[in-house]
C-alpha cells in the first residue's frame, strides 16, 4: 500500500466512519491453488470487545465461496471517489500527473457462520440498506418459501478484522494554491472529481 504520513488520517474513527460510508467492498482471498479470487459485495461493520467484524453473505459453489473453505485469510477493500489530478493545475508544473482517491484495506479470517447467523445477517443488511421501516421489501416481509430457497443458495460468513490499513490521498502534500486551483478544476469534472473535490474541501 502507498504509505505515506501525509496521507493518513488523524485518528482511527475516521477510518471507520469512511467503511462505514463505503460498506460495498472488493473482498479477496487465495484458493488452494493459490490463484487469487474477488468478489464485490456488501458488508455489515461491527465492533465487539474491542475488535471489529465484517459479516454478509455470498452465493455458493462459486470460485471464493470454495476458496475460502480452503483458505480463510481474507483482504476486505473499501473504496470511495477516486480522480485523475493533472500537473498542468500546480503552481510547479513540472511533476508528475497523479490519482487522488481514498481507500482502506482490512485483513482478516474469514469463517462460515450456521443457519440462524445467515438469517440475521439477511434481515439485518436489507434493513441497513433499505433505510425504511415501511418498506415492503424488508426481510420479515418476504414469503417464507422465497426465503427458504434463498437461504440454500447463500452462505453467511464473518471476518474478525486483524490488520487495518489506509490511504486518503487529497493533494494534502501540495501548496495552497496548488490545492485551490486543483480543487477547483475537478469541480469542474465529472461526478467523481467533484466528490473528490467535495472531500478535498472538508479535508483542508
Amino acid at each position: 500500500m502507498y504509505n505515506l504520513p501525509y496521507f493518513k488520517a488523524k485518528d482511527q474513527e475516521q477510518v471507520l466512519a469512511f467503511m462505514h460510508k463505503n460498506p460495498f467492498i472488493i473482498l479477496t482471498g487465495c484458493d488452494e491453488d493459490n490463484a487469487p479470487v474477488a468478489t464485490h459485495l456488501p458488508v455489515l461493520i461491527k465492533e465487539r470487545e474491542g475488535k471489529l467484524y465484517l459479516q454478509g453473505h455470498f452465493m455458493k459453489q462459486t470460485d471464493h465461496h470454495k476458496a475460502f473453505l480452503h483458505n480463510g485469510n481474507a483482504l476486505a477493500v473499501f473504496t470511495g471517489p477516486h480522480t485523475y489530478v493533472s500537473a498542468s493545475w500546480y503552481k510547479d508544473k513540472k511533476q508528475a500527473s497523479t490519482w487522488n482517491y481514498m481507500t482502506v484495506h482490512a485483513k482478516g479470517f474469514l469463517q462460515f457462520m450456521d443457519e440462524a447467523f445467515l438469517q440475521e445477517v439477511l434481515k439485518e443488511t436489507t434493513a441497513q440498506f433499505e433505510n425504511d421501516d415501511n418498506s415492503p421489501s424488508l426481510f420479515e416481509h418476504l414469503e417464507p418459501d422465497y426465503v427458504a430457497r434463498l437461504s440454500k443458495a447463500v452462505i453467511a460468513f464473518e471476518i474478525e478484522v486483524t490488520a487495518i490499513d489506509h490511504v486518503f490521498k487529497l493533494s494534502q502534500n501540495k501548496d495552497e494554491e496548488t490545492y485551490k486551483k486543483i480543487v477547483e478544476k475537478l469541480s469542474q469534472g465529472d461526478m467523481q472529481a467533484q466528490a473528490v473535490a467535495g472531500l478535498m474541501k472538508d479535508n483542508r
